[in-house]
């Protein structure tokens, strides 16, 4: 026999009755749900997002089980785990994922599927116990405030100088980001670091020329 038809042999008796009994699967399968209970807890406690979509939420968590049932019954067969590769490899997702924080729980809990699958239930809570600690962490550390928008309509482009003057005395720094010059008037928008938001307002909205001022706040990507 040489080493090749060993290997095969070997390979081969990883597979033959290796038969976990029912109540093991049962196990597996439960402890896999609290985790994905746990995962979804987790989630609605760190989601900020106004526009909240539930079945995402729903299936995040459930998701982790099916991924357990998947490792199961991919232990359970030679046939059943190269089928399984094949079939999972022409699976195409088209749903986007809109924030880099749903694609962080939806990685966390297909991997607490596999790792649970493989019977780590140590290395599962290990691993949502560090995970959940890393989220809170670095959620809630003080990072450098993001700056406002601020949006200023005016009749004339006359006053642009005055606004930007008043802009300077009342912020740590600002710079334009857009302006619009139409018939009616003339628009622009600047991205504003400042402490003295009603002071602000009250002294642009005191100007000639200006029609309307608007500050807003964002949650887009910040130079640190």
């Amino acid at each position: 026999m040489t080493f090749q038809d060993a290997l095969k042999r070997s390979f081969i008796a990883g597979f033959t009755g290796n038969t976990m009994p029912t109540s093991q699967m049962v196990i597996t399968l439960g402890i896999t749900f609290l985790m994905g209970l746990y995962i979804f807890f987790v989630y609605k406690q760190v989601n900020k997002s106004s526009l909240y979509d539930r079945s995402f939420h729903v299936s995040m968590a459930i998701i982790s089980v099916v991924t357990a049932g998947i490792i199961l019954a991919m232990q359970s067969s030679i046939v059943i785990s190269l089928g399984m590769v094949g079939a999972l490899s022409i699976v195409r997702f088209r749903t986007a994922v809109k924030d880099a924080m749903d694609l962080l729980f939806l990685f966390w809990s297909i991997g607490e599927g596999i790792i649970c699958g493989a019977g780590l239930y140590e290395v599962a809570i290990l691993v949502a116990l560090v995970v959940t600690a890393g989220i809170f962490l670095l959620q809630y550390m003080p990072f450098t405030k993001a700056p406002y928008l601020l949006m200023v309509h005016a009749t004339s482009l006359e006053c642009e100088d005055a606004v930007l003057e008043l802009v300077k005395s009342h912020s740590d720094g600002f710079q334009v980001k857009s302006r619009n010059l139409k018939k009616t008037g003339f628009d622009m928008i600047l991205e504003v670091r400042t402490k003295e938001e009603k002071a602000l307002i009250e002294s642009l909205g005191a100007m000639d020329h200006i029609l309307q001022v608007s500050l807003l706040t964002h949650e887009g990507e910040v130079r640190i």
